[in-house]
Order: structure tokens, then sequence, then C-alpha cells
């Protein structure tokens, strides 16, 4: 049975006026007598926005103590590459415009951007590497900020993905899966956690603007979609043009109680659909609108920065005040946490880099490195590392051979999954710990391989889920976030 469908079919004229009439009379003579019928004082909550929590996790969430409480997912869109930034190869100079050796790429597949080439010649980083840290963290001149923060830092060198094209490989690493309608990562914890917001929504995703030399790939909105799950484990995005929220202003004339009094006539109309039907999309339809409601007041008091700092809004650098600025994007995702948010997830598009790499990856890191310095420092200040776990990565690396024309000062590099960099800091993972080594191409794992799964699954048990047992029926199977093969928790990265 299609509920909606039943629901046109059965919803007469007659049948609407003799379910409603009475009760929007009782509300008129509310009214008339004075007493205001559902619209409460200005500003006061109404019965349906009462104190209980308004995103519960599941019953028996979580399924132990948990060492963070809340995530900020960074996903640099385009696919960063790892020996640029984090995978330090300096025997790779003596390489330079040299074939790749068929020992090392062992006849895997490539791309067809790069497999008509006559030749792969190896591309050295041109960047320079330093040491950071009590752990001695190799890290590129590009990364200066977080470089600081490399023993908050738990680094895996040895990240692979099973894509090798950017919209199932961002499909995969935000929803286990690469086959499109599953729930993401943020709408997984939404359902299974919910959120210590009564007045945000539980999962909060930013698309931030990117320097014009970055190759801007699509991004879809399955990416923080819930898929399966309820509709309102979606992502809710803040737009960064006109207002965060659409409609987040009342209309001339327009007030907040006679907007209240609206909603609760509404509601009542959806409760008694709901009764008929069972539906429970409706369900998620009251919440949906009760959220829009609270989010009137509290979307325009989480993006004013007023009594935010100078020192701090330094931190992030010149753009901290563009709205739809990374940096605007960074000191948000601090706030949202701050305020109870389960999951901020920022998207930076502009790391597809076939070609200019070392002109546009610079531009990239420019843009990001000081606010993601930024961001951690505030939370470590703020006591709020602990608790929160933050992630960095993208959907797949870079090759070590050069797509296009390779010289001394410029190369591209085409897409490779078989082995990548990313990180978490905070929330229980051992700062300052790496984890998985790569050939001296950076080209394959030779130690202590690490599926996109299976850091999902680690990601997981630092919010005290266990992953094995955290799933929804669908199509047959019991679908998990780690996907529904088994998926191991790297232990070794956990304090």
């Amino acid at each position: 049975m299609n509920p909606l469908l039943e629901f046109q079919r059965n919803q007469t004229r007659r049948q609407f006026f003799g379910a409603t009439g009475v009760r929007l009379g009782g509300l008129g003579l509310g009214f008339l007598m004075g007493g205001g019928g559902l619209r409460p004082a200005f500003g006061a909550p109404s019965v349906a926005a009462a104190v209980k929590r308004v995103h519960p996790p599941l019953p028996g969430f979580p399924h132990f103590p948990p060492s963070a409480k809340s995530v900020i997912y960074l996903h640099m869109n385009g696919g960063p590459a790892q020996m640029d930034l984090w995978d330090y190869k300096p025997g790779l100079k003596e390489y330079f415009d040299k074939d790749l050796p068929d020992s090392v790429r062992r006849g895997q597949r490539i791309t067809t951007m790069t497999s008509g080439q006559t030749r792969l010649p190896v591309a050295p980083s041109k960047f320079q590497f330093k040491q950071y840290g009590k752990s001695g963290r190799w890290v590129s001149e590009l990364l200066p900020y977080t470089a600081e923060f490399v023993d908050d830092i738990a680094l895996v060198k040895s990240v692979h993905t099973n894509a090798i094209n950017h919209d199932p490989a961002c499909t995969f690493v935000m929803t286990g899966s690469e086959v499109p309608g599953k729930a993401s990562l943020g709408s997984w914890l939404s359902y299974g956690l919910g959120s210590e917001s009564n007045d945000l929504p539980a999962f909060v995703v930013m698309t931030p603007t990117f320097p014009s030399t970055g190759n801007g790939q699509a991004i879809y909105t399955r990416m923080w979609g819930s898929g399966f799950l309820e509709t309102k484990h979606n992502g809710v995005a803040l737009r960064s043009v006109g207002d965060p929220v659409l409609f987040i202003k009342n209309p001339p004339g327009v007030v907040a109680g006679d907007r209240r009094t609206l909603l609760d006539a509404l509601n009542q109309l959806n409760r008694k659909s709901y009764e008929r039907f069972a539906d429970p999309e409706i369900q998620t339809r009251i919440a949906q609108y009760e959220m829009a409601f609270r989010m009137q007041t509290s979307v325009p008091e989480l993006t004013d920065l007023t009594n935010e700092s100078e020192a701090t809004l330094g931190l992030y650098g010149k753009n901290v005040k563009k709205s739809g600025s990374f940096a605007h994007s960074a000191v948000m995702a601090r706030r949202l946490v701050e305020r109870g948010v389960r999951v901020v997830q920022i998207l930076h598009r502009g790391w597809d880099q076939h070609d200019n790499l070392p002109v546009a990856l610079k531009n990239q890191c420019e843009d990001t490195d000081q606010p993601i310095g930024a961001l951690l420092r505030d939370l470590k200040q703020r006591g709020l590392l602990e608790s929160t776990l933050v992630v960095w990565g993208g959907e797949f690396g870079r090759t070590v051979y050069s797509q296009g024309k390779l010289t001394a000062e410029t190369y591209g590099r085409d897409h490779h999954p078989r082995n990548f960099c990313m990180w978490m800091a905070g929330g229980g993972v051992k700062g300052g710990s790496s984890y998985g080594e790569t050939d001296d191409f950076s080209y394959n794992v030779v130690e202590n391989p690490v599926h996109v799964n299976e850091f999902n699954a680690t990601m997981l048990h630092c919010l005290g889920i266990d992953h094995s047992r955290f799933s929804f029926k669908f199509q047959g199977l019991d679908q998990r976030l780690s996907g529904v093969e088994e998926a191991r928790v790297v232990k070794e990265l956990l304090a």
C-alpha cells in the first residue's frame, strides 16, 4: 500500500470538513473566550515543542561509552595528492621522468585519461617536507598550520577504496557503497545517536567556495542524504549566499506567534493523518516543521559572529567573515558542535589536479590549511577536541606518474584508489601516531592496509557504536555504513 495514494484517494472534501471542522471550531472558540487557543505567549514553547529531547538516540545507543560525542568531517573533494602532502617519498627524485616500473604497477587498472599515454613518467613532489612535533611527522610545506597539530593527529597512509572515478568513490566513502540510494555517514549518526541540540539539526552540511584554479567536480546531495532512512536524517545544507536557510525569515506581516498558531493547527491535522495511515514520513514532516520553527531563532544567532573575539577570528584567516568561504565554514563548524549538533560536514571542492598541480594544489592548501589549523586550536583551547572527532580526507589519492606533460616545474596526477592518506584528530584517537606504509612510489600499500569501510568502522567506534550491530534492513540486506562485508576497527589508531 502506498500511504500517500491512499490518503489522496480517501480524503474527500466531505471527509476533510467532517474530520477537522470540530477542531477548527474549538480553535476559534478558544480565541473568542480570550484564552488564545493554541497560541502561546511570544517566545514561549508550544506543547509540541516540549522540553524532551528532539533528536533522541535509538534505544541502547551508544553501545559503549564513546570517546567522541560529535564529528567534524572535512572532505577534500577531488582526491588530494598524498605524496605532495603527507606521504613523504624523498627517494623519488632519482626517478624523475623515468617510466613507472611494471613491477610497481603490476597491471593494475588506470583511468582512460592516462591509459592512452605512451609513457607513465614518474613525477616526484616539487614541495619540501619538514618534521614536526614530538612525533617527528614529515609534513609538506603546503600545510604549515595543520602540521602544528601532528601530535593530536592519527594519520593513516594506507587507505584504499574500490572506486576509481569521483562520483562512485565519493558515494562509497560517504555511504559504504558505490550504489546510490544508501544512507550517508551523517544520516547514520543522526539516526543512531540523535543530537543534543533541540534547536538545530543533528546533521549540518556546508559546501564552501574554492580557488578558481581548482577543478570543481560536481557533488551530489546523496553525499549527505538519508537514503533508506527517514528523511528527517538528511543533512541540512547551510547556504553561502543569502539567508543560511531558505525561508528562515517570516514574510512581512507575519509574527512568530502567528506562525506558531498555524503550525500547531497543521500538526494536529498531520497527527490525524498519521493515526489513519501510519506513514512514518508524516511524523518526519511534523518534526521538520517544528525544527524549521526553532531554526528561525537559532540560525540567526548561530551565524552572528559579533560575539567572537577578534583574536579567535584572526586564527582562521582573512576570509573568516566572508560567508561561504572555507574559513567561515570552519568557525561555523566549531559553533555548531558547541551547540550540540552531532555531525558537521564541510565539502571543499577543487582537489582534482590532472594538470598544473603545483599551482592548483598550493592554492587549495592556502584556502584550507590555516582554517583547519585554527579549528583544531580553537577546539583544543575550549576543551572540545576531546569530545569532537575531526576527520580529514578525500575519495582517493593521485598517481605518482604524471598525466600529460611533465617538467621540473609542473605536472598533473591521475586518480589513484590503491592508497591515499586520511587522518583523525581528537575524540579518543592516538595523537602523533601513523598507521600503514606504502612502497617507494606511493603506489601500493606494503604494510597495514585500511579499507574505507574499516576507516568508517573506526570512526563509529569512537562514537560508541559497534558497527557490526548498527544496521538497517533494506533490499534484503542488513545495510551498514561499514558495508555488508566484514570490516574491522583499526584499534591501533585509538588512544
